[in-house]
């Protein structure tokens, strides 16, 4: 992303070829293809795109067959007047668009489903069904709800889910913003999470600042992280501080919650919080600027 900026390319660029870059490399197993398959063993792609000078927003969810999500998500933009695009027809606007099918599942991914599968399908998402869903692969059946269960620990954790998410801010201080995903291991088929959702994966805004977040969507998508971040920033909340406001209003409702954000206002000041939960003390994130010789990693601990 830095290297097409130094090219003179766009923010919007930057964003779709560094998130680009990541779906090829299979970052970390949980961008791109051949990783975090689903209850059926598919693995399918969530990305999302934003240009904070026009405010558009292009995305796509539940992406089938098809590697370069986030470039879809950019075609989405330029090419339609919509903003998200889902499914089976996200993949149709894929390759009317040029894109190839391709089988995203891979020897690695199709092992992680079979272990999944000899493990009675442990963990799962599944709640206040029969056959008890922490023993059993199912099929289930719904049962009646007669108390508020008790809420229990994401089962979203560093080891097993993360999301390339980046902010860019440009030499006259325009924003752009992006999110690629496999999204959760093990999910249910059709499950979107916060990745492509405006204000919730990423945000970005040319007059405040841009923001991007992982984690746990399913709960932090529920706040809008992203937007929340960029709105604090706009009232002149320092990056950082806007970051940890945001980690702790989600905790007051998710104390166990897996996630963290960026933040980087238009003058180019950055920050980051997360949430501390057991095996997540700390969360690290790479930065690259004008006043850094190279790309370098930084290091915030968790609130």
């Amino acid at each position: 992303a830095w290297r097409v900026l130094e090219l003179g390319g766009s923010e919007l660029d930057a964003v779709e070829r560094g998130c680009g870059q990541c779906e090829i490399d299979q970052c970390d197993g949980s961008v791109g293809y051949g990783g975090s398959p689903d209850e059926s063993g598919e693995t399918t792609l969530d990305a999302m795109i934003m240009d904070g000078n026009t405010m558009e927003v292009g995305a796509v969810a539940d992406l089938r067959r098809v590697k370069n999500a986030i470039g879809v998500a950019r075609k989405v933009i330029e090419y339609t007047k919509h903003t998200l695009l889902v499914g089976e027809s996200a993949s149709l606007f894929a390759v009317k668009m040029g894109f190839p099918y391709e089988d995203l599942t891979t020897q690695k991914s199709l092992s992680l489903y079979s272990e999944w599968l000899n493990q009675s399908c442990q963990p799962n998402y599944w709640k206040n069904v029969v056959p008890d869903s922490s023993k059993s692969c199912g099929p289930y059946k719904r049962r009646e709800v007669t108390s508020k269960e008790e809420q229990t620990s994401s089962q979203r954790s560093v080891h097993n889910h993360d999301t390339i998410g980046m902010v860019v801010i440009g030499v006259s201080g325009t924003v752009a913003s992006g999110t690629s995903t496999n999204g959760a291991i093990h999910k249910l088929p059709g499950r979107v999470g916060d990745s492509p959702i405006a204000g919730a994966g990423s945000y970005a805004d040319s007059t405040a600042g841009g923001a991007a977040a992982t984690g746990d969507g399913d709960v932090m998508m529920r706040f809008l992280p992203s937007y929340q971040a960029v709105e604090y920033m706009r009232m002149g909340t320092d990056p950082t501080v806007a970051c940890q406001k945001v980690i702790s209003r989600i905790q007051k409702y998710a104390p166990n919650f897996f996630g963290a954000i960026i933040c980087a206002n238009t003058t180019g000041s950055y920050g980051a919080a997360c949430n501390k939960v057991p095996g997540f003390t700390q969360f690290h994130f790479m930065v690259s600027s004008p006043l850094l010789s190279r790309p370098t990693e930084q290091v915030v601990d968790c609130i």
